[in-house]
């Protein structure tokens, strides 16, 4: 026993329990826990991979106290749904399982749990099986009741545990290669503590979330299955943007909570990454691929390419298509979950997934009424291919009565196709019905890759007069102008879906919208342009992302403005930034001033040559003239400093496109930041998901459509 008495003052020594030696503390826990049983307090945990590593993870308490009443409420239980994590994961009870509801995700373990013992290399608890914390538990009892410890029991994976007195509980693994007789507890390496009840571990259990939503956000990444430096999927990545939101709704929008008039905002997670590679093209890749460097290679085809993909009409369609089909399942999935929902629906995107997101706007009918009316258009678009015939045709451009002279003369839809104005003038077709003929059958030729004209200027059609057509974005745009057809702004010529419902704002997150527009040939968007079904767009960008790109230059290409900056969540700006503003102002001040003392020496330079009679003439005049020039630029500096003041406070008009507001927004770099630019380009690329500044503006502008501000306006 002498072995065991030593573990145990060691043990002693790392936890402040008293001493098992001491005859004082034996009598205390005697006189404290003789006799007074009390049953132990259970709470749910789940399992997840982390690491390649098995970590239990507490549900939050409100999830835990439902799984706990429906544990307790009967035979049935084993057939109960629970929904958990704000109705984004069901707990099957029976089965012990958590599943995921509107993504793919790996089931996890599921366990109701009241014993624990220390992990092998952190501090960090691992629970029991329910099978042996039940004997534990009951053990326990026995030894309280009867005041009887120095209990020895053995798991089924042969581990020894002894529970020793209330406080002093251990826990023995067993040793690969031990003989028949087995082996005593005292050999079998360095003893673990052993904890009983959730609130004796040392864990971070959290309250829940509010069970009112207010507004639906879904979020699509941009390229690769990885979204941050820690290579991160998009759901993880997501349920950081949706803490950091639940944290600052408490800060900033408390007056609002206390008095119950908002809830939360649900941020989902679209992956359009695993659809597109699981359609064979990694396989036609691999084919392909060089030997050498293969890390750098399976990197390159695994993200880079995704940007090559969607420039590609057979998988763009694929994208889009996963894009706005998971948007509208999700959608229709959460309002089945949530029927008494009523709040809007916004749409997020990093990186590429903004581009992907942009041209589906762009490509949205307001109504099905503008849709039916698009399709008896004489332009009319064949995403499907050219299955009509030729009397088809005429009926739609209702001029069925030329058929039988078309037919007459031996002209099918190719040789058609190859007239031109004068051939159909000699046939005897007047002029309204040759303009229609000749529209229809060039924008065909358009459609179908055939005589496709540039997105250079023609006939005194210049590409700003393009977008001031509705759908300036849309695949086939014709300016009006029979000897000018647009085909859109360079979009791949793909069918684009749907959306079943209108998004209220759209969210750009390091994006390369504006370069992409620019590279598809479009030198300016038309300042009262808006998207078809979207009311807001907000591009917000870190200064040093290296992806990101402008859109306000290219509404007003004529005014040079800097981008709005959006405010630190704890309000004002960062120090540095402010001493550097200050700096620069001072900096400018001293320049102004050496200026003015440089004009004033250079003319009394240049009066000097004057007769000497007029010596005290001149010099009055040089003082009056001084005395002006320097009240002239008196005047000129302080009338420049409110000027530069005056140029911030009116709003720039940067077109319909944000309902009138402003469209790019930069967040603020951080200290370590601005030492060096390029060590944190890509870091600022992925630094959205954890920017209480991002996720700030986010919930900002989503409560102002409701009415709901902020609780202090951040300056």
């Amino acid at each position: 026993m002498s072995s065991v008495e030593s573990h145990q003052e060691q043990l002693s020594q790392s936890d402040p329990s008293p001493s098992p030696n001491s005859c004082s503390s034996f009598e205390l826990l005697d006189m404290d826990t003789g006799s007074l049983y009390e049953p132990v307090s259970p709470h749910w945990f789940y399992c997840k991979i982390i690491d390649s590593k098995e970590t239990w993870i507490p549900f939050n308490s409100e999830d835990s106290q439902q799984l706990e009443e429906a544990y307790g409420s009967g035979k049935d239980c084993n057939w109960r749904v629970v929904p958990t994590d704000g109705g984004r994961y069901d707990v099957h009870l029976g089965e012990r399982m958590r599943y995921a509801v509107y993504w793919d995700e790996l089931a996890s373990e599921v366990r109701r749990c009241t014993w624990f013992y220390k992990g092998d290399k952190d501090n960090k608890y691992v629970p029991y099986s329910e099978s042996f914390s039940q004997v534990l538990e009951e053990t326990y009892m026995l030894a309280v009741t009867l005041d009887e410890w120095k209990k020895k029991l053995e798991s089924p994976n042969r581990e020894i545990i002894i529970l020793h007195n209330p406080k002093l509980m251990v826990h023995y693994q067993p040793v690969a290669g031990s003989d028949e007789w087995g082996s005593t507890p005292t050999e079998q390496g360095r003893p673990r503590t052993v904890k009983r009840g959730v609130e004796n571990i040392s864990v971070d259990i959290h309250c829940g979330e509010p069970l009112q939503i207010d507004h639906l956000v879904f979020v699509v990444h941009g390229i690769g299955p990885a979204c941050d430096l820690r290579f991160r999927s998009i759901v993880q990545c997501v349920n950081d943007f949706r803490s950091v939101s639940l944290n600052l709704l408490q800060t900033h929008f408390k007056k609002a909570q206390e008095n119950q008039q908002i809830g939360r905002v649900e941020f989902l997670p679209v992956n359009w990454h695993s659809p597109l590679h699981s359609t064979g093209v990694d396989v036609d890749l691999q084919r392909i691929t060089l030997p050498s460097i293969n890390r750098l290679r399976h990197f390159t085809n695994d993200t880079i390419l995704d940007v090559f993909f969607y420039n590609s009409p057979t998988y763009c369609q694929t994208i889009v298509d996963t894009v706005a089909s998971e948007m509208n399942r999700i959608y229709t999935l959460f309002l089945q979950r949530n029927p008494d929902f009523k709040g809007g629906v916004s749409i997020a995107g990093h990186s590429l997934g903004s581009l992907i997101l942009f041209d589906i706007l762009t490509n949205q009918k307001d109504s099905l009424g503008d849709m039916d009316s698009e399709k008896d258009a004489p332009n009319i678009v064949m995403d499907e291919g050219d299955t009509l015939t030729l009397e088809e045709d005429l009926k739609k451009l209702q001029l069925s009565e030329f058929y039988n002279l078309f037919e007459k003369e031996k002209v099918d839809k190719e040789a058609l196709a190859l007239c031109t104005d004068k051939d159909l003038q000699e046939m005897g077709i007047p002029l309204g019905p040759r303009k229609k003929i000749l529209h229809y059958f060039r924008t065909r030729k358009n459609l179908m890759g055939i005589n496709r004209p540039t997105l250079q200027p023609a006939s005194g059609v210049t590409i700003s007069d393009i977008l001031k057509e509705p759908g300036f974005c849309s695949k086939t745009n014709a300016t009006g102008n029979g000897d000018y057809l647009d085909v859109g702004i360079g979009q791949v010529s793909v069918k684009y879906p749907r959306l079943i419902y209108k998004p209220e704002i759209f969210f750009a997150f390091g994006s390369p919208i504006g370069m992409f527009l620019t590279v598809r040939g479009l030198k300016r968007i038309d300042p009262n342009y808006k998207f078809p079904t979207c009311k807001g767009f907000f591009n917000i960008y870190h200064p040093f992302d290296p992806v990101a790109y402008r859109i306000e230059p290219m509404v007003v290409p004529g005014v040079e403005f800097e981008p709005m900056l959006i405010p630190h969540h704890k309000g004002r700006k960062r120090m540095h930034l402010e001493l550097r503003e200050g700096l620069t102002r001072m900096s400018m001040d001293l320049k102004n001033n050496l200026l003015g003392s440089l004009r004033m020496a250079w003319k009394s330079f240049t009066r000097a040559p004057y007769p000497a009679l007029q010596a005290s003439e001149t010099t009055e005049e040089t003082e009056a003239e001084s005395e002006s020039s320097s009240e002239k630029l008196s005047d000129v500096n302080t009338e420049e400093t409110p000027v530069t003041v005056k140029e911030e406070v009116p709003p720039i008009n940067v077109g319909m496109l944000n309902g009138g507001q402003r469209i790019d927004y930069v967040l603020q770099e951080k200290p370590i930041e601005s030492f060096n630019e390029y060590l944190f380009a890509l870091q600022s690329h992925l630094c959205y998901w954890e920017s209480e500044d991002t996720v700030l503006l986010v919930l900002k502008e989503i409560y102002q459509t409701q009415g709901i501000f902020l609780d202090q306006p951040l300056q």
